[in-house]
């Protein structure tokens, strides 16, 4: 009885305690950003060590307080503190809502550090965990941490996704190019090159870059036109009292050290050409085709970044964002060069080849805020990419050519100098605009790109071996079974994109959001290109200096008209008519000509889309949605390969509803259990339909008008996550994929070995799974940031994919048949894993970061074999990278990094051919296979004023 009274007791006055307690909650909003929540901003009662942060909804709580009147301390680093008085009343929740705004009296670099939020890995992976649907991010600050210059590699650092050796390709769990999109701040950008359906992402600095986020499950708010994921670089923006930074550095790879450069002639060394107003015929006429000197092979960047606001009466301000950074590049590849079909078409088992490449950024941004509510932003991005290659083929007089005139052994030779540059423009006009319940975000973009191949020289020769023979009496003669095979080649590209999007967010509850959208796209795509053929007037014509083209190719030894005396004519495809109705020419011959190939395509895409975020009790989210999307594809091509059926044109169009439902179930305050499933699209890109073949050195690509259309794909995920504190995570998912009608680029079975795009089976599927953690060691003692002094981070993604194959495809141009009813999907690695450690220890102002980077993805697919031809296979390779940071004082920072530590051996290779394995280069790489690409250590010099 005793007992039962003192329980009585003590619940009774536990009971009637927290009856008598209060509560204040609020939320922090940034003035700075639109009135945005505001994370990880500091709540402290004052007078004690009672204190919370905000979380990424700006939200932040006090219980259990005893009755009275508290003050309560809001801060930020670089924003205004603020003391409030709060009177605490039982039973009842206080609420506090507080508009933080910048301390015009903060220091420079203060104010700086305000815009990170959003690069910080702290804050991604709190972005992370309260998204809606199922994506990762790689912040700026990581970026740096890990010595990452650009988007391709930031990317390539998150779970399931790699990149192509050799490219700029990345894949995302297994699927490639095909399947991905690209996005700058939510709007869609064109490809800066022919043969890719996305814009490289080797292309996007570091210096422009505050996040890059790939959203792997898909919403209604992206383009119907989604399989592995939508990457979206996201770029820096500033608000704060201004700054200027500063840094130079250089690298010198192991391979390209000591060796003498060479380049094309006309080009500069920041990457520009400027013939491209001249009529080829002219170019080819008056400029030669030796490569002339180089530079010397030490690479060197630099760039800088400033920032400034500027502010006005009725709290108007107007920030003002820039950045330009220049880099090139050395690289000497030395190794195979092989055409193997059904047979051995050419091979060169010694090959070198010498690349030079740049790469200019710039970019301005402007922000007006109008009020707390309004705000308008311009993005404007120039880009300038240049790659320069030198290539020596059949070096060691061995060379072997299936179809060669004088001897089919040795002796085989090919040089091609080829320049290639990319300029981008990308604009963009955004808005954001708050009500009461209604947010409103719209933005327009357009986008031009101007992808040029200007005067590609390439020269066959035979006997080659000759030169090794120390017989001045004998020499190479040149290759001339065709008028072309001494050439000179010009190619054009022109994209031109109006993009838009608009979504209207109405917050109808606490519980209850919809969003209402609209996206359109209409893009245009202009192709054309032009070839000059040398022929050579006599059999077995002896080249008197293989390094000295120039001394023949003359105009000189140009034979005007067949009675004069000469060594060459030029020749071209497709004559310019001297008749009205284009019936009568003047021949071939030494006159300038139309294009060879043009072909124009066009996609329209006009769609628009809701969504709900409903939330059920603190546990559950759904957000259920769908899309309709209209598109219009539709291709004229005017092509010479294939003769009578290389004039035509195609077209497709459809309405899609693609519906989609993303769950999150918190199970705890730190851990989301996810699961989405979605319909979605993919269409083929203009260069997997266009029928134009492009010709390498040692292989042919070109596209299949029959792919036109689109495959339907199912896609499921399940995810849990644990976010064990603010900067440690652990995750595992698993995934899959059902596509129908899938693309792949398969070899032709014939003797050309053209690889195509074709629909390849009814059916594929991808089964996936991945596990993430990164996790803390040991922690810098009484560091208030809370930063790590030994992490560890560990990605892993297992993917097993098997799609039917049709036994024989007969298409309007092309066909084609498969010896398997099964196969691996082409760009899939089983098995990618990507690892660090970062060791960053204090030392007073000395805060130097050591960072050791582990990638690695398995054997893949690059190309289906097809009749009795095995498949072309990727090999896996490891890459060690090193880089450590030296942060002097908070101003000064010198950086070292060593990269490609383990420099392994890039191959491609052929399976199952009559004599094995044999290795063959690839249109997914370079001209060479067989190679190491060396050792890359550079230093950097940043200093911030």
């Amino acid at each position: 009885m005793r007992t039962f009274v003192l329980l009585t007791i003590l619940f009774f006055t536990t009971f009637g305690f927290a009856q008598n307690t209060g509560s204040i909650v609020g939320k922090l909003i940034d003035k700075e950003y639109n009135n945005e929540p505001l994370a990880f901003g500091n709540v402290l009662i004052k007078g004690t060590t009672t204190g919370t942060t905000s979380d990424f909804d700006g939200l932040y709580s006090f219980e259990n307080l005893s009755p009275g009147t508290y003050v309560l301390v809001f801060s930020f680093v670089g924003y205004e503190s603020q003391e409030i008085s709060v009177d605490v009343v039982a039973n009842k929740a206080t609420e506090i809502n507080v508009s933080m705004s910048a301390s015009a009296a903060t220091l420079d670099e203060v104010v700086i550090k305000t815009t990170t939020r959003k690069e910080s890995e702290t804050a991604l992976l709190l972005d992370q965990k309260k998204a809606i649907e199922i994506k990762q991010s790689i912040g700026a600050q990581e970026l740096s941490r890990k010595g990452i210059s650009n988007a391709a590699g930031a990317v390539a650092k998150i779970s399931g996704v790699s990149k192509q050796e050799g490219s700029s390709n990345v894949y995302v769990r297994g699927l490639g190019d095909r399947y991905q999109n690209t996005t700058f701040n939510g709007l869609s950008l064109p490809s800066n090159d022919i043969n890719k359906k996305n814009i490289d992402l080797d292309l996007f600095s570091s210096d422009i870059i505050e996040n890059v986020s790939i959203s792997k499950a898909y919403s209604s708010r992206f383009y119907g036109d989604f399989s592995a994921g939508n990457v979206d670089v996201s770029s820096k923006d500033y608000k704060g009292n201004g700054f200027f930074d500063f840094e130079v550095g250089s690298t010198i790879n192991s391979n390209a050290a000591g060796e003498k450069f060479v380049k094309s002639e006309g080009t500069s060394y920041f990457g520009f050409y400027n013939r491209y107003d001249n009529n080829p015929f002219a170019v080819v006429l008056s400029h030669g085709i030796d490569p002339v000197e180089g530079y010397t092979p030490i690479a060197v960047s630099f760039s800088g970044s400033f920032g400034k606001s500027f502010d006005f009466k009725n709290g108007e301000r107007l920030s003002i964002y820039g950045t330009g950074s220049f880099n090139n590049n050395f690289e000497y590849r030395r190794g195979e060069t092989t055409d193997y079909t059904n047979v051995e078409k050419k091979s060169f088992e010694d090959s070198e080849e010498y690349e030079y490449s740049t790469q200019t950024t710039a970019m301005l941004g402007l922000n007006f805020k109008v009020d707390g509510q309004n705000s308008f932003r311009f993005n404007s991005l120039f880009i300038n990419s240049s790659s320069d290659k030198v290539g020596y083929f059949g070096i060691d007089g061995l060379g072997r050519n299936r179809d060669a005139i004088s001897n089919t052994d040795k002796g085989f030779y090919q040089m091609n100098v080829q320049f290639n540059q990319n300029l981008i423009y990308v604009n963009q006009l955004m808005g954001k605009h708050n009500f009461e319940k209604l947010d409103v975000d719209w933005a327009v973009g357009f986008n031009v790109v101007q992808a040029h191949e200007p005067d590609r020289k390439r020269v066959s020769m035979e006997n080659y071996d000759t030169v090794f023979d120390n017989d001045p009496s004998t020499n190479p003669t040149f290759y001339s079974n065709v008028d072309f095979d001494n050439q000179r080649y010009f190619q054009n590209i022109d994209d031109e994109e109006l993009n838009s999007t608009l979504n209207l967010a109405y917050t109808a509850t606490e519980k209850i959001k919809l969003n209402f959208g609209y996206n359109g796209r209409a893009k245009e795509r202009s192709f054309d290109n032009n070839r000059y053929g040398y022929d050579i007037i006599g059999s077995q014509t002896q080249v008197g200096n293989p390094n000295n083209l120039n001394a023949f190719f003359t105009l000189d030894n140009l034979q005007i008209n067949p009675e004069a005396n000469g060594l060459y004519t030029v020749k071209v495809f497709r004559p310019i008519p001297i008749s009205a109705d284009g019936n009568q020419t003047l021949g071939t011959t030494n006159r300038p000509g139309l294009n060879e190939n043009t072909y124009k395509g066009n996609l329209d895409v006009y769609a628009g889309y809701f969504n709900a975020e409903l939330k059920a009790g603190d546990k559950w989210l759904f957000v259920p949605g769908v899309r309709v999307e209209s598109f219009t594809q539709n291709i004229n091509y005017d092509v010479i390969n294939q003769g009578n059926d290389g004039v035509g044109s195609r077209s497709f169009s459809d309405v899609v509803y693609l519906p989609s439902l993303n769950v999150k179930y918190s199970l705890t305050e730190d851990q989301n259990l996810r699961f989405s499933a979605s319909q979605t699209i993919s269409l083929p890109e203009f260069k997997e339909v266009a029928p134009f073949v492009y010709e390498g050195v040692s292989q042919r690509i070109g596209g299949n008008p029959d792919v036109l259309g689109y495959s339907e794909i199912l896609n499921l995920d399940l995810k849990y996550e644990w976010f064990i504190s603010k900067s440690e995570i652990l995750s595992v998912a698993a995934f899959y994929k059902q596509i129908n009608d899938p693309i792949n680029q398969v070899v032709a079975f014939d003797a050309t070995g053209t690889q195509r795009f074709f629909r390849t089976g009814d059916q594929a599927q991808v089964i996936g799974f991945e596990a993430e953690v990164r996790k803390n060691i040991i922690m810098n003692i009484g560091d208030d940031d809370d930063k790590a002094k030994l992490s560890v981070g560990l990605n892993a993604t297992y993917i097993h994919t098997k799609q039917d194959l049709y036994e024989s495809i007969d298409g309007a141009l092309f066909d084609v048949s498969f010896r398997n009813d099964s196969e691996e999907l082409q760009g899939a690695s089983p098995f990618i894993i990507n690892a660090d450690i970062n060791y960053s220890p204090t030392f007073g102002n000395y805060k130097p970061a050591a960072n050791l980077i582990f990638s690695y993805f398995s054997d893949r697919i690059d190309a289906l074999g097809s009749g009795q031809l095995g498949n072309v296979i990727e090999k896996g390779l490891p890459n060690l990278d090193f880089v450590l940071q030296n942060k002097i004082s908070e101003k000064f920072e010198i950086n070292v990094a060593a990269r490609n530590l383990l420099n392994p051996t890039v191959q491609y290779f052929r399976e199952g051919t009559s004599v094995g394995d044999v290795l063959v280069t690839s249109p997914n790489g370079k001209d060479v296979t067989n190679y190491e690409r060396g050792i890359d250590m550079s230093v950097q010099l940043k200093y911030k004023f």
